[in-house]
């Protein structure tokens, strides 16, 4: 089990040589007059324009607001939201110029005019309950538009003959009168689509144009998708200007079919802002929930756009067809950067694979990251393993209009936004294999390239895919002796290429190196250990086992794991094998250690746990809290020998329950030593059975040196970038 590997080396980017580039000036011009424009009334009005919206939500259903609305409006149209060159290419696909048209709560909107004009249709009907606003419609109208009318009727009684219009359409009324779900509002909506789906005619559309509040969105699509109509939820496409309202408009598109009994299931779709296909939907529920995340993005967009954020923002991308995520972003603001203006804003392209590691996997790193990049906003780019991508070219093309919503207050007008990433590409990952365990869930083995040339092989559980469980490096493929090297051979090898077999003497992650420095406290100053027991419950890719049983070579070491496919997984994958001196044992952790705590007590040197959690709800990921409950924890102190060792991987982000967990391991344990994994959230405890043994730190750096000279032995490989007095430097006595 682990939680990543450590900070890793200094960033440095490379720009690809390309970019993307903010919108041209004239469009800051604009939102600056638009916010004059904001601040006061209108040019010759008495009365703030925001008094001429409504005190209460149920007056929106009352004729007598509207009369006294329009009146105080004068001749100027009222838009609620959606102009008509946003809303024009959803309605030129579902209205045809020969159609009969209805427009319900028409207002004084100038949608039907200039539906009307640009010769979309001509055969328009417009009712209202306002007497004044319809009136006043008459006079604009009138003589212009000869073919279009202007009626006073209410739209929960209209005096229309049944089916007498192909295309009924809607622009906030049904927002207006949806104010709450209160009986009668209710029976009210009922009685408007009733008679909507009344006049219209099989084959009929019912366009409502709204800002898709959930409880209006639900309403309308299940009364008409429970009808046998069929439902498609349009996003309409923003012209930019955000002056009233910030959330997007969308178009319900209601296609009226006979309902016959037993007949096919519903059909839900939706089409987002950015894409003509449909896609389907399995629920309402799914289909309010696209919604609502589009909503969400629009709002976050909005609010990134006009303020630095304090805090780090993320959000996913997904794709089109899949629906599942293929980039996630995180929006990271550095205060402390001097603008200029060419720092605004850089786009950085995490490498595939490396998402997991300190600098890019969390918050501290990517600050640091965004920091020594130099810009005011960097936006990380993590890639998805279950996507394909064609090359930082590709990447580009398809972030570039998206990543703009998501530029900073303060852009300057066509400026070129650089793309970064580390070394130039987008890394290269392999998934080497993928299944799914009863008791792990999904889980995946990837081969990653790290920085320079090394590859590395991880087990990754997809439940929990920012932790990387188990990681090995692999070796490089050697020529054979003797064999000559020809100029052919000297072409870069293909990123396909499988790498070499498990370096067995690397320990990739820190949590694992310090777990065997702690094991000097088992010797005395000068001597390494003879034979050694050890047990380690938690088996993973088995490369801490593996280094163990490998480089102290009188151990003999026990291995319990409860997953049988962990066992699989480490033998075909990470090069573990079993033999005299290493046996696995498929069992539950808690029941192996009681077992032997009963039948065969003090027998071992050192207990090692390394066991993940499978319960994601608790604040505690390593190890299960049973593992370090008192009456468990006793029993693992009565299989220690007198001077041996219980090490254990702790990681806690519950500050409380790590306090709690530690006065139960005092109470057990009368030495606890603490080595905290920078940058990580893992701590290894060394717990001994008995206070004599206490060691000093300088003592500590004494004794693993000792224990690294003993293990560094002529002609078997060893890291030299592990050095067990290192490991032992922070750590103290609780």
């Amino acid at each position: 089990m682990g939680s990543g590997r450590g900070r890793g080396s200094q960033w440095g980017a490379a720009a690809n040589g390309g970019g993307c580039t903010a919108p041209r000036a004239p469009r800051s011009r604009k939102r600056s007059a638009r916010r004059t424009r904001g601040a006061g009334a209108g040019a010759g009005s008495a009365r703030p324009a925001m008094e001429l919206l409504p005190r209460s939500p149920g007056e929106f259903g009352s004729a007598r607001y509207w009369d006294r609305f329009f009146r105080q409006r004068g001749q100027r149209p009222f838009e609620w939201y959606g102009a008509f060159a946003e809303l024009c290419p959803v309605l030129h696909k579902y209205v045809r110029p020969r159609d009969k048209v209805l427009v319900v709560g028409c207002g004084n909107s100038e949608l039907s005019e200039q539906m009307y004009d640009v010769g979309m249709c001509d055969d328009i009907i417009n009712i209202d309950i306002s007497d004044a606003v319809i009136r006043q419609m008459q006079e604009r109208s009138g003589s212009t538009r000869p073919k279009m009318s202007y009626l006073l009727m209410d739209m929960l009684q209209m005096d229309f003959p049944d089916a007498h219009f192909q295309v009924v359409l809607d622009k906030g009324t049904l927002d207006a009168l949806l104010t709450d779900e209160e009986e009668a509002t209710i029976a009210k909506v009922d009685q408007m689509f009733a008679e909507i789906s009344r006049v219209l005619q099989v084959g009929g559309r019912y366009l409502c144009v709204s800002l898709a509040q959930a409880h209006v969105l639900k309403k309308a699509v299940e009364y008409f998708s429970q009808e046998g109509w069929v439902v498609r939820v349009h996003q309409v496409a923003s012209s930019g200007d955000k002056q009233q309202f910030v959330l997007p408009v969308f178009v319900y598109v209601m296609t009226k079919f006979r309902k016959i009994p037993g007949s096919a299931p519903q059909i839900l779709e939706i089409c987002p802002e950015e894409q003509d296909k449909p896609m389907r939907m399995e629920s309402v529920e799914q289909l309010v929930a696209a919604v609502k995340d589009r909503q969400h993005y629009a709002l976050l967009c909005s609010q990134i756009s006009k303020t630095p954020c304090r805090e780090q923002v993320s959000l996913d991308l997904c794709d089109k067809e899949s629906g599942k995520p293929r980039y996630t972003l995180h929006v990271v603001d550095s205060p402390l950067v001097k603008p200029s203006r060419d720092n605004h804003f850089a786009i950085f392209i995490i490498p595939q694979g490396r998402e997991t590691e300190w600098l890019f996997g969390t918050e501290e790193g990517r600050r640091q990251l965004a920091a020594s990049a130099g810009f005011g906003r960097l936006l990380t780019v993590a890639l998805h393993r279950e996507q394909h991508y064609e090359g930082m070219a590709g990447i580009q093309a398809e972030l570039s209009g998206k990543v703009m919503e998501l530029a900073p207050p303060g852009l300057p007008a066509r400026q070129q936004v650089p793309f970064l990433s580390v070394g130039g590409d987008i890394g290269v990952r392999m998934v080497r294999h993928c299944d799914t365990s009863p008791l792990s869930g999904e889980y995946v083995v990837e081969d990653v390239k790290g920085d320079g040339s090394c590859y590395f092989r991880r087990l990754i559980f997809l439940r929990n895919r920012s932790v990387v469980q188990s990681e090995a490096r692999l070796l490089a493929p050697t020529p054979l002796q003797g064999q000559k090297k020809r100029r052919k051979d000297k072409k870069k090898p293909s990123p396909t290429e499988p790498p070499g077999a498990i370096d067995k003497s690397y320990l990739c992650c820190e949590h694992h190196k310090a777990m065997v420095a702690g094991l000097c406290l088992l010797g005395g100053p000068d001597a390494l250990p003879g034979e050694l027991a050890v047990l380690v419950v938690g088996l993973g890719g088995g490369s801490l086992p593996l280094f163990v049983h490998d480089y102290f070579s009188q151990a003999h070491v026990a291995v319990v794991e409860i997953d049988p496919s962990m066992l699989e997984v480490a033998t075909h994958w990470f090069g573990f094998s079993q033999g005299e001196r290493m046996q696995v044992h498929i069992s539950d952790g808690l029941d192996y250690v009681a077992k032997l705590a009963a039948e065969a007590p003090a027998q071992y040197h050192a207990v090692m746990f390394d066991v993940d959690s499978k319960d994601l709800t608790v604040g505690m990921s390593c190890p299960p809290p049973a593992f370090v409950e008192k009456p468990f924890l006793q029993k693992v102190r009565n299989i220690l020998k007198p001077e041996g060792v219980f090490v254990l991987n702790l990681v806690c982000r519950d500050a409380r329950l790590k306090e709690s967990v530690l006065a139960t391991l005092r109470d057990v344990f009368p030495l606890l030593y603490v080595r905290r994994i920078e940058g990580e959230v893992n701590e290894i405890l060394f717990c001994q059975p008995s206070p004599e043994g206490r060691c000093n730190p300088t003592e500590l750096g004494v004794r693993a040196q000792a224990l690294e000279g003993a293990l560094r032995q002529p002609g078997r490989p060893w890291d030299s970038s592990y050095v067990l007095a290192d490991m032992l430097q922070a750590v103290h006595i609780l």
